[in-house]
């Protein structure tokens, strides 16, 4: 079994199996919050605008720009706010600059898709592990095209997990994520240190980095199920999937 980290999404990047998606700061974190406050699923858009077109009186609207909420949403992009947010059996539809587009980009080709952060990551590990029958690759959304240190050590942390449920014959990106990994025991080290962070400290939303910094604290994984217009449908895994499932379904 292959383990592969694209430490930066490309748009020529393509898929054969598993693919964990990572934004740790915060889409993926944020998302899997949303899912542990029990909303039954999650559309994520790469648009504001088509978040907007889901208004609906059942809809929660989430998401950022510039790391604020936007004009017209209910929530923004804080896994805190997320955790605590009334959305039982709701459908949250969530758009951001960085997380929701390379969930986008690994819906095209992959299998399975999967949103991984710290907070979810010996589960999320776990059911890609179950789930793929060639390669599982991590994903990291980064910052706006760049590299981003908190995604890189959260690779890192999954592919230690990863690691110890089986073989896996390590590509480079898999490799330099480790070694990010080892190099720093504590995860709130390389979160507080990336771009992400500071970009956060900027606009007053700081606390929410040691939220997402948490290893292995939530079992909720938002595993890709279909599509409806411009959004990608994300539920909450309840069971292993079959490793033989064919391509996702659009709905």
């Amino acid at each position: 079994m292959r383990l592969r980290a694209d430490l930066v999404p490309q748009d020529n990047l393509t898929y054969q199996d598993v693919v964990l998606v990572v934004d740790v700061i915060r889409a993926t974190t944020t998302a899997t919050a949303y899912l542990e406050a029990g909303a039954d699923s999650l559309y994520l858009t790469a648009s504001l605008e088509s978040a907007r077109a889901f208004r609906d009186a059942d809809v929660v609207l989430a998401g950022e720009e510039g790391g604020l909420k936007p004009a017209g949403f209910d929530y923004g992009n804080s896994p805190r706010e997320a955790k605590e947010a009334p959305v039982g059996g709701k459908v949250v539809v969530l758009s951001t600059t960085n997380g929701t587009r390379t969930a986008h980009l690994a819906a095209r080709s992959a299998k399975h898709v999967l949103l991984a952060s710290l907070y979810n990551a010996h589960a999320a590990a776990r059911l890609a592990h179950q789930l793929a029958t060639e390669e599982v690759a991590i994903l990291c959304a980064g910052k706006e095209g760049r590299i981003g240190l908190d995604d890189v050590y959260t690779a890192g942390v999954l592919a230690e997990f990863l690691q110890i449920m089986g073989s896996y014959e390590l590509e480079d990106g898999a490799l330099t994520a480790l070694t990010t990994r080892r190099a720093y025991p504590d995860p709130l080290e390389p979160l507080h240190l990336s771009g992400a962070a500071q970009a956060l400290r900027q606009v007053g939303l700081e606390a929410d980095v040691p939220f997402c910094a948490q290893i292995a604290a939530s079992p909720a994984v938002g595993v890709l199920e279909g599509r409806v217009g411009d959004a990608l449908i994300f539920k909450r895994a309840q069971r292993p999937a079959n490793s033989s499932q064919s391509q996702i379904p659009t709905v």
